[in-house]
Parts: C-alpha cells; sequence; structure tokens
C-alpha cells in the first residue's frame, strides 16, 4: 500500500515541477570583481542530453562561477550548458538563454524541446538558443537530500491537511526533511543556491558566451529567475519573455497559497470537459456536479483508499493532470478507476518504478533543488500557528486543494536564514519585458502576471491569454500568443499596451 501511494506522488510530482545571514546585495556584487570570463570550448553532449534531444543535435560547454559570490576566490562549480546554433548568420542576433521552471528543472535539452513543438524558425534563425542546468541540478554541482520513493516526503506540495491535527503531523515531518537535508550537504552547497546567485551565473555565461546583452525566455519559476535577471542586469537584458509567472522574483508562502486559487480557476475547464462525456467517465452530467462529485469522492478518500490512493494524494494527482488539456483524459481514467474501487487499473495507470527503495529517487534531485532555492530566497514563518491559521482560512476558500498549499513546509525548519534579501523587481531599465499569461493557470494563476506587470511598471507588458493550462508561447495552441510573442523576439515589437489574445 505504501509503496502504491509513493508511486503516485512522485507520479504528481513529475507533472507539477516540468522556486546564514550577514550578506546583502552589497556583500554579494551583481558579478565578481576582477574575474576573468572563460572562454566556452562547445563539444558533444552527455549521451542522456543527446537521446532526450533526439532527433534535433545540440552542442555542450562548461562554464566555472563562484559557489559564493560574496567570496569569489573561493570555491568554484562547473554549469553545464547547451547550444542549438543559429544556422542563419546574417539573421542572428545573440543568444535567447531558456529556463523550464522548478526550480529544480534540468534546462539541457530544452532548446531541441521547444524546436520540436514548434519553436517558430525566425526564432531559431536569430538567436542561439542556450539551454542549461542552473547550479545544483544534473550536471552542475548536483545536490540531494536523499529522498526516496519511501520517505515521508515526496512532492514540493505538502500534503492536504483535514484538521489542525495534520498541520502539527506535517510540521514534524518538515523539520526532518529539514535535519536530512543538512546533513546531505557534505559539500557545502546547499545554501549557496538562491534566484540571485543563478541569476548571476546567467551573467558569467552571458560573458563567456561573448556577449554584451543577452535575451530570455523563462517558464513558471523560470519567470522568477528572468524577473530577478532584469531588475539586477536591466541593462545587460536584451528581450525579456516571462511565460506563466509566479508574481515576483521568487517563491514564498503566498505564491505557494495561489496554487489553491490556480486550481479553482482551472478545475471549471476540465468539468466542463468532464460533464460533456459523462456517458463515458461517468463523472457527473453538468461542471458543478463534477465539482461536487470530485469533492465528496476526495473526502471518501480519506477514510477509504483505494490502491493507496487517498484523499490527498487524489487532489494533487487532480491538481498535476491540469496542467495541459491533453492530460484530462488521463485524470478521467484513474478517477473512473478508483471510482470503481479497482486497484489493478489504478496501478496500470501509474508509471512503473524499479528503482530500490533505499536509492535516492529520481526526483530527488529536483526536489532538493526546489526545496533549497525557495527557504534560501525568503525568510519563512516558523510558528506552525501560522500555517494551521492559513490553512482553515485555505480550506473554505479555496476548498479544491487550499488546505495543502498553505500547510506548513521544510522551509518553516530550514537550517540556513537567507544571506541577502531577496531580489527586488527594478523598474528602472529599458521597456523590454513582455509577460505573457494564460487566464486559468493551475500553478501559477493570472494574478501573478498583474503582480509583475505592477513591479515592472512601464518596462513591461502583460500579454494575457483566453485558455487554460500551464505555459502559453510554444507550449499552448492560441495564435495570437504566438504571433504576439515571436513578433517581439524577432522583430522587437512590444504591444503598446497590455493585450488580450481570444480564445482561438
Amino acid at each position: 500500500m505504501k509503496r502504491q501511494r509513493s508511486i503516485g506522488r512522485r507520479s504528481a510530482l513529475a507533472l507539477v515541477l516540468g522556486l546564514s545571514l550577514g550578506g546583502s546585495l552589497l556583500a554579494a556584487p551583481a558579478v565578481a570583481d576582477g574575474l576573468r570570463a572563460p572562454q566556452v570550448k562547445w563539444g558533444a553532449c552527455p549521451e542522456d542530453v543527446v537521446a532526450e534531444a533526439a532527433p534535433i543535435e545540440l552542442q555542450c560547454a562548461t562554464v566555472s562561477v563562484p559557489v559564493d559570490y560574496a567570496d569569489p576566490g573561493s570555491a568554484r562549480i562547473d554549469l553545464m550548458i547547451s547550444r542549438l546554433a543559429s544556422t542563419n548568420p546574417e539573421k542572428r542576433r545573440g543568444t535567447l538563454m531558456l529556463n523550464p521552471g522548478g526550480p529544480g528543472g534540468s534546462g539541457l535539452a530544452l532548446p531541441a524541446l521547444l524546436a520540436t513543438q514548434g519553436l517558430p524558425d525566425g526564432v531559431r534563425d536569430g538567436y542561439d538558443l542556450i539551454g542549461m542546468d542552473t547550479r545544483g541540478i544534473g550536471r552542475s554541482g548536483r545536490i540531494g537530500c536523499g529522498f526516496t520513493p519511501e520517505g515521508p516526503y515526496t512532492a514540493n506540495i505538502p500534503p492536504y491537511a483535514a484538521d489542525d491535527a495534520a498541520v502539527t503531523a506535517q510540521a514534524k515531518v518538515a523539520e526532518q526533511v529539514a535535519q536530512q537535508c543538512a546533513r546531505n550537504d557534505r559539500k557545502g552547497l546547499l545554501r549557496h543556491l538562491t534566484t540571485a546567485n543563478t541569476a548571476r551565473d546567467l551573467d558569467r555565461i552571458r560573458a563567456a558566451l561573448g556577449e554584451e546583452k543577452t535575451s530570455y525566455l523563462g517558464y513558471s519559476y523560470g519567470t522568477a529567475l528572468g524577473a530577478a535577471y532584469a531588475s539586477m542586469f536591466p541593462e545587460r537584458s536584451d528581450r525579456i519573455v516571462l511565460d506563466s509567472n509566479v508574481g515576483d522574483t521568487h517563491l514564498d508562502p503566498d505564491g505557494m497559497r495561489r496554487y489553491a486559487l490556480g486550481m479553482e480557476q482551472s478545475f471549471p475547464d476540465f468539468a466542463k470537459w468532464a460533464a460533456a462525456r459523462h456517458d463515458s467517465y461517468g463523472l457527473g452530467r453538468t461542471p458543478a456536479q463534477v465539482r461536487r462529485n470530485y469533492l465528496a469522492f476526495a473526502k471518501r478518500l480519506d477514510k477509504s483508499p483505494v490502491a493507496g490512493f487517498d484523499g490527498s494524494l487524489f487532489r494533487t494527482y487532480t491538481f498535476a493532470n491540469l496542467f495541459k488539456k491533453k492530460q484530462y483524459p488521463k485524470l478521467a481514467q484513474q478517477w473512473q478507476a478508483l471510482a470503481d474501487g479497482d486497484g489493478t487499473a489504478v496501478r496500470r495507470l501509474l508509471p512503473k518504478s524499479t528503482a530500490p527503495a533505499e536509492v535516492p529517487s529520481s526526483f530527488d534531485n529536483s526536489l532538493s533543488v526546489f526545496l533549497a532555492v525557495t527557504c534560501n530566497d525568503i525568510e519563512w514563518p516558523e510558528k506552525v500557528g501560522t500555517y494551521r491559521r492559513a490553512v482553515a482560512q485555505d480550506r473554505k476558500r479555496y476548498p479544491l486543494l487550499g488546505a495543502a498549499t498553505a500547510n506548513i513546509t521544510p522551509c518553516a525548519y530550514w537550517p540556513h536564514a537567507p544571506a541577502e534579501p531577496p531580489v527586488a523587481v527594478n523598474d528602472d531599465g529599458p521597456r523590454n519585458v513582455l509577460l505573457v499569461q494564460n487566464q486559468r493557470d493551475v500553478a501559477t494563476p493570472h494574478r501573478g502576471g498583474k503582480m509583475l506587470r505592477q513591479k515592472f511598471a512601464d518596462r513591461s507588458r502583460l500579454l494575457s491569454v483566453d485558455d487554460t493550462g500551464h505555459g502559453a508561447y510554444v507550449l499552448g495552441d492560441n495564435p495570437c500568443a504566438l504571433n504576439t510573442t515571436t513578433r517581439y523576439l524577432v522583430e522587437g515589437k512590444m504591444p503598446g499596451k497590455d493585450k488580450l489574445c481570444r480564445a482561438g
């Protein structure tokens, strides 16, 4: 039973993930003074990157950066980057750095992924597409807390808390996780994983590539990183596209709670889809009925799990499968199997795993980086009562998921205090930030785009898209969003004012 539950948690995480005192922005300069940027030497990529990128061929290289920018003479790490080079020198205008989100997502194969999903030739001609494993990820100083499928912590969203006792129980798990991460930090890298340091890394990569400026395309948490880069290095930022916006340069408790808002806004699209297919899946004849059935069924699973699926996992699994409309059938199948009590069908629909429980899981690295960056960027509340009150509030305000995303996380017990304040959004710079945002996004609701629009002020424009799902440019299917964003990246034509792309 426990094994089945952990497999389901890992499946949900995979979908959700593809965010010491004394330092300050003054103590840790934007670029380490006196360091000569290395020259990039391109070569073959590792075999797994080659396989993931196929049939597109990428080149890979490394760039050396300080672990601690406040002490640039200390230890260094090599960051691995990838390139899909422009094949049209006459149209090439520079580099376009890419980030898939997370924090914790590997981006080495992202240039190939976007190319195979339809990135327009104008963008491919105009830029060398630069992917990377940012610090702590994969081949860039990989870290790991040692999470296993059998462990109590297997997802970046805490379990749904049905009452105060559940919050207290989760607090014990969260404290153990923070201690586990500290014990496994043998190289001392954990505390240096921050959005600010990663933005500094981007600028080191820019310099190593010999570019005076760099353009940037980031999704989800990649919008926080891009907002930090454009704020710290406004004159070195060229054309910046931030898609599916977190709302700031970091994730904080309010940002986590907005996941629940996103589910409330996105679930009606699934409910409408399911109601139209009631004769096939039996989830409800109207969208309102689908919602009522969801809430009732989640409570039923709280009391009587099926094949390791309890109500908490069902809620998280539903959240994860609202990321893309193409995942709706999978969600409907699983819900149907659970409702029928068909444990065999439930297990068949989950990914298989053959890894021994004692071996760190496939999500160990990504979840560890997520925690490190999220917890290092900003001070989180430490009192359990703060989370109890938030859970009680969001259980009523956002009944679909709110008592999960307001729950306590390991950040409350993190072993390192933030070394510097979070990066403040800088509205003093060129008008070069295009914010792209679906109006119904389960992970980063439209409010995040509006928040960054207000913070960047006249430096930005907001392109709202009448669509659901996580990711609009290339990853979505709205022609207006595709054309407007491509026009900006290729021709530099920013919309004169905020724009709404109607359903395509």
